[in-house]
């Protein structure tokens, strides 16, 4: 049962139904299959940029689609409806751009975005290292000046896309600084010296390429680095923000998928004379499952259209990720109860989707890490405005 839209415009509608068009037929069919042999849905991503659907939160100008985050949340929790992998990789794909579109130079951005934001390229995004996950300001990879470039030593982990990206936005060093010693780099796939592992051997999102990326004396111009020397860091914790509701919305769909299928279940699976549905026990669970979808949906957009009117949601992206990917936790493990043993078979896709959850309450920032934000932000002073359409009043 899809999920009720409320749209700002025709256009977006008719967006969300081509989604949902695309989804039935060119990721629904594919989905058991590649995630049962691991293979990367690299057709599938050009599919979606053909249509559109990679570049819909930029500038039409660049190449983008010119939608606001709050549309681009909902074709994002479409597609995971169907396919998380894909809608995680579609919302990488968009974290990978966000620095050179949000921070490039108008030369920079004329230059790159448009075949980033067209459809034949993906990216992928570098900031996580093996020793320093949640702990961006501990990196060491480190970006050396040498005349007219910069040299780049060091290992990225937990790359999505690593080893099938077409380009990579790399964190790295570039001083002693804790805070201010990181620059971003914009990196093509094919420079010498960047290398991918194999890829991760995951529990699930198994569609989806995790590996950790090497760069050994990667050569990168000067005028390949993204923003002012020292202002990665920024540019990292700017970009996380709209990763997080990106995360979000995959995991608001996660949710919607699994819970589908555990009402479908339920409505023709009978017992004692009657579906199962109908028993109040069961009915109960389903209507929690319902209540948490519907409140974690609610929460990634109102976040979302926080950042559409530009005011601060740094906060709000944290609530909205947490509260969406603990919920698909537990909605998935309910899904997984209803369908009783048939939920526990590959048979039914709620197994893949109980497993697929459980990242989400790890990658873009740990849930913990996520209280800490929610936590600190709890000590800022009140500011005590109203905001009415967009105005702070």
């Amino acid at each position: 049962m899809p999920a009720t839209r409320t749209l700002p415009t025709p256009e977006a509608a008719d967006l969300i139904d081509l989604t949902r068009s695309l989804a039935a037929k060119e990721l629904a069919p594919r989905a058991a299959d590649a995630e049962a042999d691991e293979r990367f849905p690299r057709e599938v991503f050009r599919t979606l940029g053909r249509a559109g659907l990679l570049g819909l939160p930029y500038p039409e100008e660049y190449g983008g689609g010119g939608q606001p985050y709050e549309v681009y949340l909902q074709v994002v929790e479409e597609l995971a409806a169907v396919w998380s992998s894909v809608a995680v990789g579609v919302s990488v794909h968009a974290l990978s751009c966000f620095g050179l579109a949000t921070y490039g130079t108008t030369a920079q951005k004329k230059e790159w975005l448009p075949d980033m934001l067209g459809g034949e390229l993906l990216g992928a995004y570098c900031l996580s290292e093996p020793h320093a996950g949640s702990d961006p300001a501990a990196m060491r990879t480190r970006a050396v000046r040498e005349g007219d470039h910069y040299v780049l030593h060091g290992a990225k982990a937990w790359t999505t896309h690593g080893g099938h990206a077409d380009f990579y936005t790399v964190m790295a060093r570039t001083s002693n600084d804790r805070s201010h010693g990181i620059s971003c780099f914009l990196i093509p796939a094919d420079t010498p010296g960047l290398t991918a592992d194999p890829p991760e051997h995951k529990m699930g999102l198994t569609g989806s390429a995790t590996a950790t990326m090497h760069l050994d004396g990667v050569r990168v111009p000067v005028h390949r680095r993204i923003g002012e020397e020292g202002e990665g860091l920024r540019i990292a914790l700017a970009s996380l923000d709209s990763g997080r509701l990106g995360i979000a919305a995959v995991a608001t769909g996660l949710a919607q998928g699994a819970f589908d299928h555990a009402v479908r279940y339920a409505q023709e699976r009978e017992t004692f004379g009657k579906p199962i549905i109908d028993h109040q026990g069961l009915g109960f669970v389903l209507a929690d499952m319902a209540a948490a979808i519907e409140s974690a949906r609610a929460t990634t957009l109102s976040a979302a259209r926080l950042k559409d009117h530009g005011l601060p949601f740094t906060r709000e992206a944290s609530i909205a990720k947490l509260l969406a990917t603990d919920n698909a936790m537990k909605v998935t493990t309910d899904a997984v109860q209803v369908l009783g043993g048939y939920g526990y078979t590959r048979d039914f896709p709620v197994e893949r989707h109980m497993r697929e959850a459980k990242v989400m309450q790890i990658f873009e920032g740990t849930n913990q890490i996520q209280r800490m934000v929610i936590s600190r932000a709890l000590k800022q002073p009140a500011k005590g405005t109203i905001t009415v359409l967009g105005k702070e009043n």
